[in-house]
């Protein structure tokens, strides 16, 4: 853990004692998500800096900035940036813990703008989202369906555009490939040219040669590669 900012020392007169029998207020945190490094802030109820701090995007790096939020009070709620992307962990873990998180959009600008670009002062805007309510959208939970359906769409996304990629590079290879070569290609719907292509003759080795040598020329030794990565086999359906 590192110390950013010094706790505020207490306000007060020359008499001012300490009363044990009042009840701890509650702590607001702000959370600046990064790749390595969380950036944390806790602030008293009346939007009071109490602290600021860093800590490292691991399991232990998530107890100890719990456990140094609590250290102020009961943590009330913590207002997190990025609880879809680098603080995904952070906010997975919070919730489990039992404290409430909002999501915080991005930093004030005005007050980004007046004091420079900083991660204290973005981790002290959070909190203050937090506190004040301005922040008050769900956090992201990361799991259950809606996160397995979001992980099938993007390897799905992904899939069909390898696809679209490797059908394009075969097409315009034939434009050039040998005669021999762009009769057997010519006129093949994008659904059937996977199949095609995969059909080609490799690439066949001599005793004299060790290196592979095309038997349909440059074109064909190009194509037959990349078709390779899915099977003749494998059905081409339009809405893949």
């Amino acid at each position: 853990m590192t110390i950013v900012d010094a706790v505020r020392p207490v306000t007060g007169g020359v008499d001012a004692r300490l009363d044990l029998n009042v009840a701890p207020c509650p702590v607001t945190g702000g959370v600046d998500t990064h790749l390595d490094v969380n950036v944390a802030a806790a602030l008293d109820p009346v939007g009071g800096l109490l602290g600021v701090a860093e800590f490292p995007t691991t399991a232990a790096g998530h107890r100890e900035l719990l456990g140094w939020l609590s250290g102020f009070g009961p943590v009330a709620r913590v207002g997190v940036e990025g609880t879809g992307s680098y603080g995904a962990g952070l906010a997975r873990f919070l919730r489990a813990s039992g404290v409430e998180i909002v999501e915080v959009d991005r930093p004030n600008r005005q007050a980004r703008r007046r004091s420079g670009k900083s991660d204290p002062l973005d981790a002290v805007e959070a909190a203050r989202a937090a506190l004040s309510g301005r922040a008050s959208g769900a956090a992201k939970s990361r799991d259950g369906n809606v996160e397995a359906i979001r992980a099938l769409v993007v390897a799905k996304r992904s899939a069909r555009s390898a696809k679209i990629q490797a059908l394009n590079q075969i097409r315009h290879l034939s434009f050039t490939a040998p005669e021999q070569l762009r009769q057997r290609l010519a006129g093949v719907s994008r659904h059937h040219l996977a199949a095609r292509a995969a059909g080609l003759p490799g690439q066949a080795r001599t005793r004299s040669s060790p290196r592979p040598r095309p038997r349909c020329g440059s074109s064909a030794a190009g194509c037959w590669p990349w078709m390779r990565r899915r099977p003749a086999s494998t059905p081409c359906s339009p809405g893949w």
